[in-house]
C-alpha cells in the first residue's frame, strides 16, 4: 500500500485509528498528550471529520508502537456510533470508558473545581474545543452532569446483576456484589467521587430519576442480606442497617483510594468483602468462589 497516498478515505482511516488506540486499552486523552494535539482534535480524525494527514497518522503509529502500514493494511472496523463499554463481558474486568471529549474534560473539570465552580467555558478550554463547539456535544453543563452520572450507574448495574447472576447462594451473591461494588469504586473512582459529591447538582426531575436507580442497586444487597438472614447464616439482628452501611462503605473507597497506593483493586475488594461479612455476622463458609487472599 502506498502510506504516501492512501487508497482509503478519511473516515476508514480514522476508524482503524480508533480501533488501534482501544486495542492498546488507550484513552482518547491519553493517545492525544501523546501525539501532541487536543483530545477533541483526535475525535475528529477518528471519526473523518478532520483530514488525516500522513504525518499525523505517523505520530500516531508511533505512539501506538504500530507502524503507518500495520494500521492501514488492519480489517476496516464496521461504521459504529460511539458508544459506551458497558454491559457485556466478565464483571471483575474493567476496560476504559469510551466517553466523548466534552464528557472527558467536564468529568476532569468538575473533578478539580467542583460542579458549581466549573463553567463551560473551563470545559471548553480543557477539551480543545470552542465555547459553540461544546454545544455540539451537549446542551448545558447541567447535561454534562447527567451524562457522566448515568454512564457510571450503567456501568455499575449491569456489574451488580451479572455478580448476582454469577452466585451460587445469597452468600455469595453478596459477596460478588461488595466485591463488584468496591472494584466499581476503585477501577472508576473519579465518576463514583462525582456521583457521591455531586448528585445534589443535579436538577430535580434528574436528582428524582438517580436516586430511583440507586434505590435498584440498593435493593439487590438488601435481597441477599434478608436472604441471608432467613437461612441464618448472617445473625445480624439490623439487616435494614447493615445493607446500606456495606453500599456505603463501598462508595466512600472513591474518596480515599489512589492507583499509586499500596493497594491494588483486587486488595481493596478482597478485604471490603471481608469486612461486609462481619457487619452482617455471617457464620460458617462462604463458598469456593468467593476471591481468595491477594
Amino acid at each position: 500500500m502506498d502510506v504516501g497516498n492512501p487508497d482509503v478515505g478519511n473516515a476508514a482511516v480514522g476508524r482503524r485509528v480508533r480501533a488501534a488506540r482501544e486495542s492498546a486499552g488507550l484513552s482518547l486523552r491519553a493517545l492525544a498528550r501523546s501525539v501532541g494535539v487536543g483530545p477533541a482534535t483526535l475525535s475528529e480524525l477518528e471519526t473523518g471529520k478532520t483530514r488525516m494527514s500522513v504525518v499525523r497518522l505517523g505520530r500516531i503509529a508511533a505512539a501506538l508502537g504500530r507502524s503507518m502500514e500495520d494500521i492501514l493494511a488492519a480489517e476496516e472496523p464496521p461504521v459504529t456510533a460511539p458508544r459506551v463499554d458497558v454491559g457485556d463481558g466478565d464483571w471483575r474486568h474493567y476496560r476504559p470508558l469510551y466517553v466523548d471529549p466534552v464528557l472527558e474534560a467536564a468529568t476532569a473539570v468538575f473533578l478539580r473545581t467542583g460542579y458549581h465552580g466549573a463553567s463551560v467555558r473551563d470545559v471548553a478550554a480543557e477539551s480543545g474545543l470552542s465555547v459553540s463547539g461544546i454545544y455540539h456535544y451537549h446542551a448545558s453543563k447541567q447535561v454534562m452532569l447527567q451524562r457522566i452520572l448515568d454512564l457510571g450507574m450503567d456501568d455499575l448495574l449491569w456489574r451488580c446483576r451479572a455478580a448476582v447472576a454469577a452466585g451460587g447462594d445469597e452468600v455469595e451473591r453478596f459477596c460478588f456484589l461488595v466485591e463488584t461494588m468496591a472494584l466499581f469504586h476503585t477501577h472508576r473512582r473519579e465518576i463514583g467521587f462525582l456521583a457521591a459529591s455531586e448528585m445534589r447538582s443535579l436538577d430535580p426531575a434528574a436528582r428524582s430519576a438517580m436516586t430511583a436507580r440507586r434505590q435498584v442497586q440498593q435493593r439487590l444487597v438488601d435481597a441477599e442480606v434478608a436472604a441471608g438472614v432467613e437461612s441464618g447464616r448472617f445473625r445480624t439482628p439490623f439487616a435494614r442497617e447493615a445493607s446500606r452501611a456495606v453500599v456505603t462503605m463501598c462508595k466512600s473507597i472513591a474518596e480515599w483510594y489512589r492507583p499509586a497506593g499500596p493497594l491494588a483493586p483486587e486488595d481493596v475488594a478482597w478485604r471490603y468483602v471481608r469486612l461486609a461479612l462481619g457487619m452482617v455476622e455471617h457464620t460458617g463458609s462462604t463458598g469456593a468462589g468467593l476471591p481468595t487472599t491477594p
